[in-house]
């Protein structure tokens, strides 16, 4: 199987682009007049009129969004969020992205509400576009492994978007910027953060209408809420996918270095696929605690480029495992995720799983946790035999039929390809 790194220079931030033409300009400016309208009326909320007609896309040409009434996303006047963040003081900070500052707050509408509060920095690496694609995709979207947005400030020049709080930040966070007093995420709640990131893109891909393409799926971007729930966060960089026989959509490269598809920073042809290259990124990070992009004595290295260094010797796939798991994982699923990250790694997108695919891999995955007193025993009973026929039986044992003819069928594949790779390489 083949893998790619991403392709694109050393840029460590999202690319900032500009409206593709004058009449996407024009589109978005009646789409903001209809949000402002929206603000003064003191209606709730906007969305648009059908999911499937064409002024849904945010880069659609189309008339703006019509303000239908009912639905659940909020209104509020910049001064209700002021006096909600304590007029935005450092002591409510809670964090920076690419769209603006987060401050936590309190709403005195709804009984003390406790919110994440999202301003756009005017001069930031966002802006209009990406807030008004927000307000349209969380409207439109509802999934339990998706952030709830609470409501929306378009007051004057004002461009603000209040979410439910996630008590325990993002995974990036607790990977990567832990504090001293927090411990280490253990196997099963990483395993656990993956199969739920895996669920919230199965939905914008396969039950959404029109398929949502994420477009950045990133640790920092996935949210965790009381007990390490996961939830994505940050959808102003969504598309809607392709319709009828397109294939793709095509479109200005945006999104991170180090999680973005090869295929789409080289051509601009974005597909559901290029999410899954971000996920096995995500994986990676679960896997061996380090960032997508590093930099290391002055020099940058790249996990995707650094993990497949271990493709071809399974035996030392134990060694990619982060040392503050301090050996607690069952080995035998480590090296089914890391196998996993692999497949949705591969240079061929076409190659690549659909997250209908990932997720009954991780719910067999999630369904052997870590459990010390058993872990010597559970993994000499899992790689005593690799075979699809003991995957078969051992999926049919814990799992029901379907479930285990789809994982016999993915770890067929790759069992398959090492015997033919092992018959390659005899002289």
């Amino acid at each position: 199987m083949g893998f790619c790194c991403p392709c694109f220079g050393p840029r460590k931030e999202k690319k900032k682009l500009k409206s593709d033409s004058d009449e996407e300009g024009d589109s978005r400016n009646k789409c903001m007049a209809s949000l402002e309208l929206q603000q003064q009326q003191q209606q709730r909320p906007i969305v648009p009129a059908h999911p499937h007609h064409p002024s849904t896309s945010p880069s659609s040409s189309s008339a703006a969004p019509q303000v239908q009434p009912g639905n659940n996303a909020q209104t509020f006047t910049y001064r209700e969020l002021a006096i909600a963040t304590n007029n935005f003081r450092q002591d409510s900070f809670i964090g920076e992205g690419g769209f603006g500052v987060v401050h936590k707050g309190k709403l005195e509408s709804t009984g003390q509400q406790v919110v994440a509060v999202k301003q756009l920095d005017k001069t930031g690496l966002q802006g209009e576009k990406e807030f008004l694609v927000e307000v349209l995709m969380l409207c439109l979207l509802h999934h339990p492994n998706l952030v709830q947005l609470i409501g929306y400030c378009a007051e004057g020049d004002q461009r603000l978007l209040v979410y439910e709080y996630m008590s325990l930040g993002s995974l990036s966070d607790r990977l990567h910027q832990r504090k001293r007093d927090m411990e280490p995420l253990d196997w099963n709640t990483r395993m656990k953060i993956a199969a739920g990131a895996a669920r919230g893109l199965a939905y914008l891909h396969h039950e959404a209408e029109p398929a949502v393409i994420y477009r950045d799926l990133k640790s920092s971007n996935i949210l965790l809420g009381d007990g390490f729930h996961p939830k994505l966060s940050d959808f102003g960089l969504a598309k809607f996918g392709p319709t009828g026989d397109s294939s793709h959509v095509t479109t200005r490269v945006m999104g991170t270095y180090g999680y973005c598809a090869p295929e789409y920073a080289i051509s601009g042809r974005l597909t559901i696929k290029s999410d899954i290259y971000s996920y096995g990124v995500v994986l990676l990070e679960l896997v061996t605690g380090r960032r997508a992009i590093d930099d290391i004595d002055g020099q940058e290295r790249r996990l995707v480029e650094w993990a497949i260094s271990f493709v071809k010797d399974r035996k030392r796939w134990v060694q990619m495992a982060d040392p503050h798991l301090r050996g607690q994982f069952p080995k035998s699923m480590l090296k089914k995720v890391i196998e996993l990250a692999f497949m949705c790694l591969r240079e061929d997108a076409k190659s690549r799983p659909t997250m209908l695919e990932v997720i009954p891999a991780m719910d067999f995955i999630t369904s052997r946790p870590y459990n010390h007193d058993e872990a010597k025993m559970e993994d000499t009973r899992d790689s005593a035999d690799n075979s699809p026929k003991e995957t078969t039986r051992m999926l049919n044992k814990d799992l029901n039929r379907e479930r285990a003819v789809a994982e016999a069928m993915k770890w067929g594949e790759s069992w398959r390809e090492k015997r033919k790779q092992t018959a390659d390489d005899t002289p």
